[in-house]
């Protein structure tokens, strides 16, 4: 599989690196842009102060301009927080993407919106500060009324970027469990 991974608002840190090479190593072609061209952050803070400097708009130029050339073959869309939001705006738009693996992150679906049973999986820290229960079941919805075929996966307890061994918010269980969990998904593809 083709694989497409957005990295958090951190940047394209070591925690990136790890989850692509976990999924090459199960036998997907796997693309890390790199959407803050070498900066990185060491705090949440830190990131959305350079997110916001680079811009919405900019971001998903980038991220557009680096899934152009693959994604005839029709690519899977991933993303870590900040990286999901960016992969499902693109997933939502490609008519030839395969699927949507979201950790971490969503992000505001348009009203026009419509897709052909893409398949997305999703996983969440329960609770996570920036994806509440109301919000995650209103995109829910939204997601379903827009055609995708939505798994949400919670994990109790964790941080929001569980997933990072690097951050204070790493959870190993939980984490080992998303990828078994990601991997499957995206095998079954």
């Amino acid at each position: 599989m083709d694989i497409m991974l957005f990295h958090s608002v951190y940047g394209l840190r070591p925690a990136v690196h790890a989850a692509a090479d976990r999924l090459r190593a199960a036998g997907h072609q796997v693309r890390v842009p790199d959407l803050f061209e070498g900066r990185t952050a060491t705090s949440v803070e830190e990131g959305m102060a350079l997110k916001d400097k680079i811009g919405k708009d900019e971001l998903l130029r980038r991220a557009v301009l680096a899934a152009a050339p693959y994604s005839e073959r029709g690519l899977v869309y991933a993303g870590l927080s900040l990286g999901g939001s960016i992969a499902q705006t693109l997933a939502l738009g490609d008519t030839k993407a395969r699927g949507l693996l979201l950790l971490h992150g969503t992000s505001d679906i348009a009203e026009n919106a419509s897709v052909d049973d893409l398949p997305v999986q999703l996983h969440v820290a329960d609770p996570d500060p920036f994806e509440s229960h109301d919000w995650l079941t209103a995109w829910y919805l939204k997601m379903r009324r827009a055609g995708a075929d939505v798994e949400i996966y919670r994990y109790p307890g964790a941080g929001h970027l569980y997933t990072d061994p690097g951050l204070r918010d790493y959870d190993e269980p939980a984490a080992e469990e998303t990828w078994r969990t990601g991997l499957a998904f995206i095998d079954s593809l």
